[in-house]
């Protein structure tokens, strides 16, 4: 296998700002796939249609929180304990696979629930969710083995191939026959070629390490369970939105705000490489301050970039939603961005709360939520909900930032109370 003593590919510790770069360069390959797929889905299929695509991508995107979970108990596992790497990875990959296959049979069992909720236009397309959720989950574990690791080269080959393989078969079977099911059948196909790469770069035995009881299969799946809750409310957070203007606006009002949400995940995945890079240091108690400022800096940059482009040229901006046929919105697409943005630092400081083992921050995410989809409730348009949301993610945003300021202070003190302890023993 790639990794420590039996690997090719040993963790990039040294070259922080090198691994920085391979999975900056890896995740803008992947998300430029990605946001290229569905620029593709949105033209072919059109603001009603690609309404219901929105909302299943959206609901993937709920789904994958087991995998993300998956991905930051391993991370951050093996970046606190290095000798215990080969034990970790097992328990994860086990685990990994077990939970991919009972949220997919879930998924299944569940699949006309979800073609209801959604509207979507046929069955087999919520059975597509419960099958993409297979590979989906397991991926997760994969990553967060090389993550913790700093296998930047191998985890950005995984990355690449969640994104690059959707969008060349979603434009092969859109171009043939563009409708909601096809769009969908195109996703689930491409969710299996990044399970396949993390399969090779992990395929070889690992040299055996230190092994501990606080690092078997139940304690991996308690926290990452753990994990998944908070991972659960703050994607429930930020995609269920589009869940909300399917019920309280119109079929064209809410393909249109689906098409809006498209610069909102533009801007919460472009600057994702931060999160993913800085999450080991976040997990290191020396280093978890510098690298939280430093990445909450270098996302409100981006944003605030990204926004402020969006706010100056609208007419470009909407080339990158889906052309004129969502002409309607063009001077709201500021405030899209604008809502990417904030999410994106909301999730810098949820990974932030995982990496500490922090479990009262789920709390205000929930709260959060109930917030949104109360306000929510009241909108009737596009511009009404942007807002709304906007409200209430900027809340909750300044309200966990505050609170991870006290909590470096507090940490501070406590640390300066034991140094002082021990050198008055000496």
């Amino acid at each position: 296998m790639p990794g420590l003593p039996s690997a090719p590919d040993a963790p990039d510790r040294a070259l922080p700002v090198r691994g920085g770069v391979q999975i900056a360069v890896a995740m803008a390959v992947m998300n430029v796939a990605t946001y290229g797929f569905t620029i593709l889905a949105a033209r072919l299929l059109g603001p009603e249609e690609y309404g219901g695509v929105a909302a299943v991508m959206n609901l993937l995107l709920v789904v994958s929180v087991v995998a993300l979970a998956l991905q930051a108990t391993a991370a951050r596992r093996i970046s606190a304990e290095q000798a215990h790497v080969a034990q970790i990875e097992r328990g994860v990959l086990r685990v990994g696979w077990h939970a991919a296959l009972v949220t997919g049979g879930a998924l299944l069992v569940l699949s006309p629930v979800v073609a209801h909720l959604l509207r979507l236009d046929s069955l087999v397309t919520a059975v597509l969710v419960g099958l993409t959720a297979v590979p989906v989950t397991a991926m997760g574990a994969q990553a967060g083995v090389l993550q913790g690791e700093r296998r930047w080269g191998a985890l950005g080959a995984v990355y690449v191939a969640s994104g690059v393989p959707r969008l060349v078969i979603g434009a092969g079977l859109l171009w043939w026959r563009p409708s909601e099911l096809v769009a969908v059948a195109a996703v689930a196909l491409g969710s299996v070629a990044p399970v396949v790469v993390g399969w090779w770069v992990l395929r070889s035995d690992r040299r055996p390490g230190a092994e501990a009881d606080h690092h078997g299969g139940r304690a991996i799946l308690v926290e990452s369970l753990i994990n998944s809750q908070a991972l659960l409310a703050f994607f429930a957070l930020a995609n269920l939105d589009v869940v909300v203007a399917r019920n309280v606006l119109t079929p064209h009002g809410s393909g249109l705000y689906a098409g809006g949400l498209i610069l909102t995940k533009a801007l919460l995945f472009l600057p994702q490489f931060v999160v993913v890079v800085a999450f080991p240091s976040l997990a290191t108690v020396h280093e978890r301050v510098r690298a939280l400022v430093g990445s909450l800096a270098a996302i409100a940059a981006v944003g605030g970039l990204g926004t402020i482009a969006c706010w100056l040229l609208p007419e470009v901006a909407l080339l990158f939603v889906g052309g004129e046929a969502y002409a309607d919105i063009a001077d709201e697409l500021w405030l899209f961005a604008l809502l990417g943005t904030v999410l994106a630092a909301l999730q810098l400081l949820v990974y932030a709360t995982l990496a500490r083992q922090g479990r009262r921050t789920s709390l205000l995410l929930w709260a959060g939520l109930v917030a949104m989809l109360v306000a929510g409730a009241t909108a009737d348009s596009v511009t009404g909900l942007v807002l709304r949301v906007i409200a209430v993610d900027t809340v909750l945003l300044a309200v966990l930032i505050g609170l991870s300021a006290w909590l470096v202070g507090h940490d501070r003190r406590l640390r300066a109370a034991a140094a002082e302890g021990l050198t008055h023993r000496r």
